[in-house]
C-alpha cells in the first residue's frame, strides 16, 4: 500500500507543486511587465506629454522604436543597418568568448592543480582584472593595428580572466571526500582532474562563465567605439553621435542591453538547471 503523504512531507522544498512554481513565475513576470510599462509611461510623459526636452535632446519612445524597426527589418537603402551591426558584433563576441573559454579554462585547470602557478599567475590575473577593459584598447591598437583583431584581443583578455579564476577556485573548493573517493577508485593525475574534479566543480564554474560573458560584451562595445569598423554596434553609436541622432544612440543602447540580458538569462538558466541536477538547489 502507498503510504499517505504527511503535511510535513508536503511542506518540504522539493515537494512543491508545479502550479506553485508557475504562480511565482507569473507574479515575477507581472512585476517586470509592470515596471516596464511604468518606465515607458514616464518616458512618454516627459517627452510627448509634458515636452520637457526637445526631440533632438531626448527623443520619444516612438522615435526610438522607429529607429529600431527601420534598423532591424527595414527595406530601404539606409535601413537594416542595425541588424547587420547586431550580427557583426555577435560574431565578434562569440568568437572571442569561445577562445576565452578554451584558453581560460586550460589556465584555470593548471592553476587549480599546481600551487606555484596559482600563487603567481593567479595574483597577476586578479590584478589585471581590476583594470577597465577600455584601458587595453590603445595598447591593442598599437600592437595589432586599427582592425578587428585589436577588438578580439580585448574581448578575449577580459573574458579569459574570470574563466581562469572561476575554474581554479572551483577546483580548489571540491570536497576532499570526492578526491579521496576518486583515488580509491583508481583515478589519479589527469584522470582524477577530468573525471572527478572538473565535473564536481561545474556548478561553481558556470557562475564564472556568466561573469566572463558580461565582461566580454562590455569590452566588445568599448572596443568597437574606438575601432568602429563596418557592421558593429559601436559603429552605430558613433554614427548617432556624429549625426546628433539621439534616437539612434538610444535604440542601439537598448539593443545592446537586450542582447546582454538575454545571454545572461540563458546562462543563468543553465546554471540553475545544473545546480538542480547536482542537488544544490530545488525548483530551479
Amino acid at each position: 500500500m502507498t503510504e499517505p503523504i504527511s503535511p510535513a512531507d508536503s511542506s518540504r522544498p522539493g515537494a512543491a507543486h508545479p502550479a506553485g512554481r508557475r504562480a511565482v513565475l507569473s507574479r515575477t513576470l507581472a512585476w517586470q511587465l509592470g515596471g516596464l510599462l511604468l518606465l515607458l509611461g514616464t518616458w512618454w510623459l516627459v517627452t510627448d506629454g509634458l515636452r520637457l526636452y526637445p526631440p533632438y535632446v531626448f527623443p520619444s519612445p516612438s522615435a526610438v522604436w522607429a529607429e529600431i524597426s527601420y534598423g532591424l527589418w527595414g527595406t530601404g537603402p539606409q535601413d537594416g543597418k542595425l541588424m547587420i551591426s547586431v550580427l557583426g558584433s555577435l560574431r565578434r563576441v562569440l568568437t572571442g568568448y569561445a577562445l576565452a573559454l578554451l584558453v581560460g579554462g586550460g589556465l584555470g585547470v593548471l592553476m587549480g592543480i599546481w600551487a606555484p602557478l596559482r600563487a603567481t599567475l593567479g595574483a597577476y590575473l586578479t590584478g589585471i582584472q581590476s583594470v577597465p577593459s577600455i584601458a587595453f584598447v590603445p595598447f591593442a591598437i598599437l600592437f595589432f593595428g586599427l582592425n578587428e583583431r585589436a577588438v578580439l584581443a580585448v574581448v578575449i583578455l577580459e573574458a579569459l580572466i574570470p574563466v581562469a579564476l572561476a575554474v581554479s577556485g572551483a577546483l580548489l573548493n571540491v570536497p576532499p571526500a570526492l578526491r579521496v573517493a576518486g583515488r580509491t577508485l583508481g583515478a589519479s593525475g589527469p584522470a582524477l582532474t577530468l573525471r572527478v574534479l572538473l565535473p564536481a566543480a561545474l556548478p561553481s564554474v558556470l557562475g564564472g562563465l556568466r561573469t566572463a560573458w558580461s565582461f566580454a560584451w562590455r569590452a566588445l562595445i568599448g572596443g568597437e567605439l574606438l575601432i568602429a569598423g563596418a557592421g558593429s554596434l559601436g559603429e552605430q553609436l558613433e554614427v548617432g553621435r556624429n549625426t546628433a541622432n539621439v534616437a539612434l544612440v538610444l535604440a542601439t543602447i537598448l539593443i545592446i542591453g537586450l542582447i546582454g540580458g538575454l545571454f545572461d538569462a540563458l546562462l543563468r538558466r543553465t546554471e540553475a538547471r545544473v545546480r538542480r541536477d547536482y542537488g544544490l538547489e530545488v525548483n530551479a
